[in-house]
């Protein structure tokens, strides 16, 4: 009994204590999240006791230019140069902070006038679309209003008939749609380029031949849509097989048998799939049957619907300030060539912002960013060996909203002009190289250094990571917290962002990781494939060559 009593005593003292140690840890975790939610308050100090001042001794191997604020026209443009302040540092910082927030809140509002005017004009459209259909359904109900009135009891002349003719009218749809795909017939082609090629896949993997630079032959659908349309089709297949066809299928002389094997996911053996833009999706799935030889096939097919009308808004660009940031660490030759660029767009001011510490890309950008105080502006994060058009500064502002979204283009990279045209004698101007085309370049999908992001945004969303230094991987960071954000993240082509040829140098003070990743993308920087395997087989080449030149100088004698 004694025993027992303290062993009961030293188990509940064991169970308080363990539960005082569960009590303190998640207290310290709560606090670590709201610390961690929490915007850093260090970012709203004055540029001026954040940044050394510029002096004529101090290199600009950090520097952070040009920070530009400019309308596409160049007549907008104001200065972004950094705070001067002549106050305490701590009434400063609470004033800048209180300025930026009251400008979030007016363009907050600004925002939601216009989505609520945008709404009115949709709800307006949509009532006068109901009125034609109501009465549409009325001109109808007179005549079939005795034979509604024959098949419902209790009244109700004009629903039966309307949900009925909606209802025959959406399986007419349905059933043209499917007649239109190429599904039980071919269709005639032009050409082999006009095949709509299949996706295989099975229960862990989908086999794709569109892969681009980030995408493998073979890998796991990642996207979450992908996974759970494929999961979709799979489930309705297997409740077909395990379902007596006698309840499904009606059709008069037909065969009526059922199946004594019950269907499960590990006899599913593989499946294909593709997808007509205008028509639907087609699914094909095989099955193993009830003995070694036999297989049951499933062929689904999902129609797409008609269009509906979603948003029709009009938007003006012309006010849309964009503010230009460049990194740059040394590279002047490039950098009067972004400048030439900078120009050709019209764009007239700028402002230098000088760092003397360790060149960090996103520390550069971040102090960029922070730098403008002339309210919520749109920031377009660029580097020096980019070139953009006008009418991309325009395709900038057309797919960011503050609040809403953010635009990540994927920009055209330039293969080495020595490979593409021979010699560095043949190489024509920077304008004359920017064509789209296999041998020319490729879309850099692997890369989100480019980004147009309006301020507040930004600043919202945490900025970069500046404590990663030199090339690379704080473009990941940040986009990674868009898309863990509520924010829409415009992931597009865009034709008219090129980043232009140049040699890359991998530090061997890198990490690991980012040794790696730099190394990844100077071979793919390069040429294609193609052109990589003429240099690789060159001197294959060049024998085969001289034996031609030789068998042509010297014929046999006949």
């Amino acid at each position: 009994m004694l025993h027992a009593a303290m062993l009961r005593r030293g188990l509940l003292a064991w169970v308080s204590r363990v539960g005082g140690v569960l009590v303190l840890l998640c207290c310290s975790l709560s606090l670590l999240y709201v610390m961690t939610c929490s915007p850093p308050h260090s970012d709203d100090l004055p540029l001026s006791h954040a940044l050394p001042r510029a002096g004529p001794n101090h290199p600009s191997l950090g520097g952070t230019g040009p920070g530009l604020g400019a309308a596409s026209g160049g007549t907008r443009g104001s200065r972004a140069g950094p705070a001067q302040s002549s106050g305490p540092p701590g009434v400063k910082s609470y004033q800048v902070l209180l300025q930026e927030r009251e400008e979030q809140h007016r363009l907050h509002i600004s925002s939601l006038k216009k989505q609520i005017a945008q709404l009115k004009e949709a709800l307006q459209e949509r009532s006068q679309q109901l009125k034609g259909v109501q009465e549409s359904l009325k001109r109808a109900a007179p005549s079939e209003g005795q034979e509604a009135g024959t098949r419902s009891q209790g009244g109700g002349l004009g629903e039966a008939p309307g949900a009925k003719s909606q209802q025959a009218d959406l399986q007419e749809f349905l059933r043209s749609q499917l007649s239109k795909a190429e599904v039980t017939a071919g269709i005639k082609l032009p050409s082999e380029y006009a095949v709509v090629p299949f996706e295989s896949f099975t229960l862990q993997r989908v086999y794709q031949l569109e892969m681009g630079l980030t995408r493998h032959p073979e890998e796991k659908p990642v996207r979450k849509d992908k996974r759970e349309e494929l999961g979709e089709v799979l489930e309705t297949a297997l409740h077909s097989l395990n379902t007596p066809t006698s309840e499904q299928d009606n059709r008069g002389g037909a065969e009526k048998t059922q199946t004594s094997k019950v269907y499960a996911p590990s006899d599913f053996i593989e499946g294909i799939t593709r997808t007509e833009k205008d028509k639907g999706t087609l699914y094909e799935l095989t099955f193993r049957g009830e003995s070694s030889n036999e297989f049951r096939r499933l062929v689904l097919f999902r129609p797409f619907g008609p269009l509906m009308k979603v948003k029709n808004e009009r938007l003006d660009t012309a006010t849309v300030l964009i503010n230009i940031i460049v990194p740059l660490s040394r590279r002047i030759d490039k950098f009067k060539q972004f400048m030439q660029n900078f120009r050709e767009v019209n764009f007239k001011n700028y402002t230098l912002l000088q760092l003397d510490e360790e060149f960090s890309r996103g520390r550069g950008l971040d102090i960029g960013a922070r730098a403008w105080k002339g309210g919520n502006v749109l920031l377009f994060f660029c580097d020096v060996d980019i070139y953009f058009t006008a009418d991309f500064l325009n395709t900038c502002r057309l797919n960011t909203q503050p609040g809403k979204k953010v635009f990540y283009p994927v920009l055209f990279s330039q293969y080495n002009p020595t490979l593409i045209y021979g010699s560095p004698e043949h190489i024509p101007p920077v304008e004359q190289q920017l064509v789209i085309k296999k041998d020319t370049g490729f879309w850099r999908d692997f890369g989100f250094g480019m980004t147009c992001q309006y301020r507040s945004d930004f600043i919202n969303i945490g900025g970069f990571d500046i404590d990663i230094k030199g090339w690379g991987g704080e473009d990941v960071h940040l986009y990674r917290k868009y898309l863990h954000s509520n924010l829409l993240v415009v992931r597009a082509p865009s034709r008219g962002l090129f980043h232009l040829w140049h040699e890359k140098h991998c530090a061997d003070e890198l990490p690991p990781d980012q040794y790696r990743m730099c190394m990844q993308s100077k071979a793919m920087n390069e040429a294609s494939h193609g052109q990589l395997g003429m240099l690789f087989f060159r001197h294959e080449i060049e024998a085969h060559l001289r034996k031609q030149k030789q068998l042509n100088s010297n014929p046999k004698k006949t």
